[in-house]
């Protein structure tokens, strides 16, 4: 007896068909992942299988009341989930015109060097949030959007002690300050030093739920820190700081120019009106502000 097997035609439209589809679902699990559109897409899928249940099951009120309401649901999830829409059209964009700018690119990121630089020189307190792969923006509903474009001068005014936005973090995304005074978790890590205060605790925190990169900076002694994936790297040069954003971000980031004190003080004697007066005026000196490492 001989068993002939019919395999079905596959075609190379089909294979395609089937990697594009693939591709959709895993960047629209990707973009919901870490946010609050993933309860709600949970909840999505508890209505479905009720609805699958309800026609297997013959259950004909509940068949009727769903099919009534399905119509009605399509419109429902575009509202619920117009903000990771317009991020996914957002990444489509930027992924398109990423070539043209990764020049600048590292130039943007090289703005945070530089302020982690004076913060450190001037032991001013401060946090700032990387975001990577894995969406924040639960963190970022939590402070005052900004939508701004990264910026030296601007950190420097963010962070300055009599701003009303220096308490908590700044979460940074691509080449955009997204928002400031932003609320993180704070790690739980039973192993973590005592020294350690709140930011620290916090930078931490938000690298253990998430593939953020956090940079730190001491009030008291200003130190620089950087953590990644739940662990921390304390007492940092401004070089290796340079060095390891631009091994954790993938981009090469040429040596910037750093500002050293004899610099400030050849500011300092300039007229106000000069522009490297009005630059140095957001150059901020710290105060106490009562809040934790």
């Amino acid at each position: 007896m001989t068993l002939s097997l019919s395999w079905p035609h596959i075609s190379v439209v089909s294979i395609v068909d089937v990697v594009l589809v693939a591709i959709l679902i895993y960047q629209f699990l990707g973009l919901v992942r870490g946010t609050r559109a993933a309860p709600t897409l949970v909840g999505v899928a508890v209505l479905a299988l009720a609805f699958y249940f309800a026609r297997l099951g013959e259950l004909r009120t509940l068949n009727w009341l769903l099919s009534t309401l399905l119509p009605y649901v399509v419109f429902a999830l575009i509202v619920v989930f117009q903000s990771e829409i317009r991020q996914g059209l957002t990444n489509l964009g930027s992924r398109i015109s990423r070539m043209r700018s990764s020049t600048s690119a590292a130039d943007v990121y090289d703005d945070i060097v530089l302020a982690t630089n004076l913060f450190s020189q001037n032991q001013t307190g401060a946090l700032i949030v990387i975001e990577r792969e894995i969406g924040l923006r639960t963190y970022i509903e939590s402070g005052v959007a900004l939508d701004a474009r990264l910026g030296y001068d601007l950190l420097a005014t963010v962070f300055r002690p009599s701003a009303p936005l220096h308490d908590g973090a700044v979460i940074v995304q691509r080449d955009r300050i997204a928002a400031a005074a932003c609320f993180l978790p704070l790690s739980m890590n039973p192993v973590l030093s005592t020294q350690l205060g709140t930011r620290h605790r916090a930078a931490i925190g938000i690298t253990e739920e998430t593939d953020a990169v956090a940079v730190v900076v001491s009030e008291e002694s200003g130190a620089i820190s950087l953590a990644v994936a739940g662990n921390i790297e304390r007492d940092l040069t401004v070089e290796r700081l340079r060095e390891r954003l631009s091994s954790l971000l993938r981009r090469y980031a040429p040596a910037p120019t750093l500002h050293t004190p004899a610099e400030e003080n050849f500011v300092e004697d300039e007229t106000p009106s000069s522009p490297s007066a009005r630059r140095h005026d957001s150059r901020v000196r710290p105060g106490s502000d009562g809040s934790d490492d």
